[in-house]
């Protein structure tokens, strides 16, 4: 069959770009929504999947082995029920896939998809590998130097939003309104991704105290809500479709939601290279380049962190090497498999940043993911004891009613420990006034 490489792949061609559909996963809504923009840019014409139900479990479960992770299974059967659902041409679909390269079964998901689409008769569809280590080449897409500049600062620009429209959802006085917001960035900022000048980073950090004045400037009801922190594996935490639209959930229990962002992941993946490097050794130059990798996200990070205090009363997330530090003593900096040694040092920042109520996501078959995760808990639990920490299991049998009656005792506790804090805190008002 022509269009087919020597592994017998099919190959996504120039000829196919102008013509072809491709298809990408939901993770992160805002940050993914960006992406795709930024890749129709290129003149691909991609489309985001934001279907949703139990209907993609089912699929996923008869299209790959019932041992594959819980993200793995998602993502495939995403995409093999929107290929069958007549929506799409088969003949003119490609389907793309992120591929990091390193341990985790999210190297190999494009071949679990590649499997299934060939059991379910759709092997002429391609696939694409979204990847920064040469693992696949296909001559209809490039990862071009503007391209990569818009993904970079999509994800810098997401979490930015994401974090400010989490601390406005839970207090607007208009109901909507933060909604809103963010579709309108989202608007602009595709908008002025056409142009090369608004790519230039001091255009950029314009922008980002435009996007904290103007979310600053929101109405809010003042309410000292419970705040609640969502760590785990990086699918599960930030998919609506692999969290059963976890976020929502908690605004809904009127609780306020705190996400760490998905600049701290990309940091650590490129940090992850430099202990390599000092763990087991390795050549200089490769090391100092992501030393210098390291240095710059490092650097945008912590200026994003100073606008935020500068122009507004948000609380701006801790930089990487805060989050690096806590962690001592608990994992070594070599542990770097299922989000590694970062998720519990993202429990730890949380906490020390006063938000001591924790769901831990935890997919099924992600061993490396429970040890840093569930493990670490009572080890977390030991040096601060006001800790109140629920790690949720997402399986294809694991039922959103069960996951969200543990969500709920968690915020009954936290509600009991809100109470006692503030009776305490009245008692030692009328000690102090007494005296």
């Amino acid at each position: 069959m022509k269009n087919r490489n020597k592994n017998d792949r099919p190959v996504f061609t120039k000829e196919m770009k102008k013509e072809y559909t491709v298809l990408l996963p939901m993770m992160l809504p805002i940050q993914f929504t960006l992406i795709r923009n930024s890749l129709r840019m290129e003149g691909i014409h991609a489309e985001l999947l934001e279907t949703n139900g139990r209907s993609i479990v089912n699929e996923g479960l008869k299209d790959v082995h019932n041992d594959t992770c819980y993200p793995a299974l998602l993502v495939v059967g995403q995409f093999i029920e929107a290929l069958k659902s007549g929506k799409y041409d088969i003949n003119k679909t490609a389907l793309m896939i992120t591929q990091t390269g390193g341990g985790c079964r999210a190297s190999n998901y494009i071949h679990l998809l590649r499997k299934a689409l060939k059991r379910c008769g759709f092997d002429q569809v391609p696939v694409i590998s979204l990847n920064i280590s040469g693992l696949e080449h296909n001559p209809g897409f490039k990862l071009s130097y503007n391209l990569m500049r818009r993904m970079i600062y999509s994800l810098l620009y997401g979490d930015l939003i994401m974090l400010l429209a989490n601390q406005c959802r839970p207090y607007e006085k208009e109901k909507g309104a933060a909604d809103r917001l963010v579709q309108s960035w989202i608007d602009l900022l595709t908008e002025e991704y056409k142009a090369p000048k608004n790519l230039k980073y001091a255009h950029i950090k314009e922008n980002m105290t435009r996007i904290v004045c103007q979310f600053d400037a929101l109405r809010r009801v003042p309410s000292d809500k419970i705040r609640v922190g969502v760590v785990g594996e990086i699918y599960i935490k930030y998919s609506p479709l692999g969290n059963n639209n976890l976020e929502q959930f908690l605004i809904d229990e009127d609780v306020e939601p705190e996400v760490p962002g998905v600049l701290d992941f990309i940091i650590f993946k490129a940090d992850n290279r430099v202990e390599d490097c000092r763990i087991y050794g390795g050549k200089p130059l490769k090391r100092m380049f992501f030393q210098y990798v390291v240095r710059i996200l490092e650097k945008r990070q912590q200026e994003l962190i100073d606008i935020i205090k500068q122009n507004s009363s948000f609380r701006p997330p801790a930089n990487y090497e805060t989050i690096k530090n806590l962690v001592k003593g608990y994992l070594g900096y070599g542990n770097k498999m299922g989000e590694g040694w970062l998720l519990t040092g993202e429990m730890l920042e949380l906490i020390h940043s006063g938000t001591n109520n924790i769901v831990c996501t935890q997919p099924f078959g992600c061993l490396p993911n429970h040890v840093v995760g569930k493990g670490m808990i009572r080890k977390i639990r030991e040096n601060h004891p006001e800790s109140n920490i629920v790690a949720i299991d997402y399986d294809p049998s694991a039922t959103g009613i069960n996951q969200e009656n543990r969500i709920k005792l968690m915020l009954a506790n936290a509600r009991l420990a809100q109470q006692r804090g503030a009776a305490e805190k009245s008692s030692h008002e009328m000690d102090f006034a007494a005296k």
